[in-house]
């Protein structure tokens, strides 16, 4: 279907009349502010944009995919200044961008969890009941005798809902806050202060990101434990409601954040770090240059190596949130006097490490795909100076 400049231009508007809006006046009936003094960009101003420019997402996907559909060099031609608005690639830190990284976090962190639910069903029972089930091995088989093949995955809607929402927010305000903290330390500062940088981006990321998660791990943690207690997320989200009010959802907040913010500092940092040193002494030619296959590699295996360091460092708290959303009225204090020291360190994490480890490459994989598939540069890997992004902006307008 051939897309004029017209309509590619109804696609980048969220709602547009019959008549055109003045030039002084925004599609939302507020007067345009001068390009000399931009305002700034608030949280809700951040959250309104990103609705605004839902439906130009959406054309430019459309235009990624159609131009994949290889046609024929006169026909590309005679497209190519109609769709020129439509191909141009999506600028870094705009609201647009945001809302692409947060649709990547959800498709990775949602697809990836809900794919390795058998491996999180058997770590939580053997968090919770070490008794009957001792190891990976009897944990699949005792699962296998009493609940059949249905039994692995259970709880597998709480699983998609509640990390699906938590990958949007983890990756989307990761991508924000980094560059907030950036211009806060300046181009002077900013590359020394990477690694800070990374840390502070993905903590303040994960924290919005639990909130989201926090109610869903919940319900997931007594499915797949309490026999008997609920089929699923629809009946027994309302069980825990009923019974412990709204607070019960979120009684496993601070071990949630005490496990998920160590892991997600280690799972950004860790990863941004391996992969500019992968490309720097172990590829021989820059990443530009670089297949995408190559890239997609190098994303797996930083994300691989991440994920064994982000499963040693948050697994204390794991165990936590396990056994106090297993065990009603309970405290940390009885989780500490229950499983000692030394399983709050190591039960469950040989599983764990298999688990996160394949999780957190594979999120990183299916994260990098989707953007390399919109247009969007791999994550991690040297970064280039301000001037040379602005030269390679003016050449690529250039070419156009």
């Amino acid at each position: 279907m051939r897309v004029s400049a017209r309509d590619d231009d109804a696609l980048a508007l969220p709602s547009r009349s019959s008549q055109q809006l003045p030039r002084s006046q925004s599609p939302h009936g507020e007067p345009r502010q001068g390009r000399c003094s931009p305002a700034p960009l608030s949280l809700d101003r951040f959250l309104s944009e990103l609705a605004a420019n839902a439906e130009q997402l959406g054309g430019r996907w459309e235009a990624a995919v159609r131009k994949r559909k290889g046609q024929g060099s006169r026909a590309a031609c005679a497209e190519g200044l109609e769709d020129k608005k439509a191909d141009a690639p999506i600028q870094l830190h705009t609201p647009l961008f945001y809302a692409t990284c947060a649709l990547g976090g959800l498709l990775s962190t949602g697809l990836t969890h809900l794919a390795v639910t058998p491996l999180d069903l058997v770590k939580c029972n053997m968090q919770v009941d070490p008794g009957k089930y001792r190891d990976i091995s009897s944990g699949f088989g005792v699962l296998l005798q009493e609940q059949g093949l249905g039994g692995f995955f259970k709880g597998w809607m709480a699983t998609l809902v509640g990390y699906s929402s938590q990958g949007a927010c983890k990756f989307g305000f990761y991508e924000f806050f980094k560059k907030c903290y950036s211009d806060i330390a300046g181009p002077e500062h900013a590359e020394k202060l990477k690694t800070f940088i990374y840390l502070a981006a993905s903590a303040s990321a994960e924290v919005i990101a639990d909130i989201a998660l926090c109610p869903m791990e919940a319900v997931k943690v007594r499915v797949q434990t309490q026999p008997g207690f609920a089929r699923c997320l629809t009946d027994g989200l309302p069980k825990i409601v009923q019974s412990e009010g709204a607070f019960g959802l979120y009684k496993g907040l601070l071990p949630l954040w005490g496990r998920q913010v160590p892991y997600t500092m280690m799972k950004f940092a860790c990863f941004e770090t391996i992969v500019e040193l992968v490309y720097k002494h172990a590829v021989p030619k820059p990443k530009d240059e670089c297949s995408k296959p190559l890239q997609l590699a190098v994303s797996f295996a930083g994300g691989y190596i991440a994920g064994v360091f982000c499963a040693v460092i948050s697994h204390p708290a794991d165990n936590l949130v396990s056994f106090l959303n297993n065990a009603k009225g309970a405290t940390m204090a009885d989780a500490v006097r229950t499983l000692g020291v030394w399983g709050l360190l190591t039960r469950g994490l040989p599983l764990r490490i298999i688990m996160v480890g394949t999780l957190t490459g594979a999120q990183w994989a299916t994260y990098d795909a989707f953007k390399i598939f919109v247009g969007l540069p791999t994550t991690g890997g040297p970064i280039p100076s301000p001037a040379a992004t602005d030269l390679r902006q003016v050449d690529h307008e250039k070419q156009n």
